[in-house]
């Protein structure tokens, strides 16, 4: 599993294809993903490398091949991403929102064949924007959410946000700084002391 540096083809160095495929279990093969694949990123004249998880569940976030074309993405290594169908490269649609909008603010296009999905085209770019407008109506749905709850709970009296933190004593403000002359941590000494990192960055100088 993994990217597969020597699956590449230089056909047309101006277009870079990145073609992810997975299976979810061992007894499982890739053969007739990379084989369509392939053949798509021929026929456009695209170079192409492989990135493949064998025996890697769609439910894992952590998955070795998909870390590591997500990281060639952000460096921009390609030009458009080509899966066979989008369950094969996202676990949810909350991630696949995340991904496509990634792609869609670097520029980078994303093709699935089994969905017909192709941004490289015009008619495909619309895609970018539905999905662009899904992820936003989302985003708003749980602001929306976390503000409903808030209000309900300062209803039930109860205190929202942040717990407050205690006023330290002078000598302990001077403890603190003792210990982190020492070299005691920011996080150790909040928790120490019963104060937020900030405060207690702020207090031990």
């Amino acid at each position: 599993m993994g990217k597969e540096k020597g699956e590449e083809k230089e056909m047309n160095p101006g277009k870079r294809a990145a073609i992810y495929v997975r299976v979810s279990t061992v007894e499982q093969e890739t053969a007739l993903q990379e084989s369509e694949l392939r053949e798509y990123c021929q026929r456009r004249g695209w170079s192409f490398v492989l990135y493949r998880d064998h025996g890697q569940s769609g439910a894992k976030a952590d998955r070795p091949a998909l870390n590591a074309m997500l990281g060639d993405l952000k460096k921009r290594k390609f030009d458009v991403l080509v899966v066979w169908a989008l369950d094969r490269l996202a676990r949810s649609l909350k991630n696949l929102l995340s991904i496509s909008e990634e792609c869609r603010t670097l520029g980078v296009d994303l093709v699935s064949l089994k969905q017909a999905v192709d941004t490289t085209l015009p008619a495909g770019r619309l895609t970018f924007q539905v999905l662009g407008a899904v992820a936003e109506f989302e985003r708003e749905m749980l602001r929306e959410r976390v503000r409903a709850g808030m209000a309900q709970a300062r209803r039930a009296g109860k205190n929202v946000g942040r717990p407050v933190k205690r006023n330290l004593l002078t000598s302990e403000i001077e403890k603190m700084k003792t210990l982190r002359s020492e070299g005691a941590s920011i996080r150790k000494l909040a928790a120490e002391f019963g104060t937020s990192q900030w405060m207690a960055s702020r207090l031990a100088g």
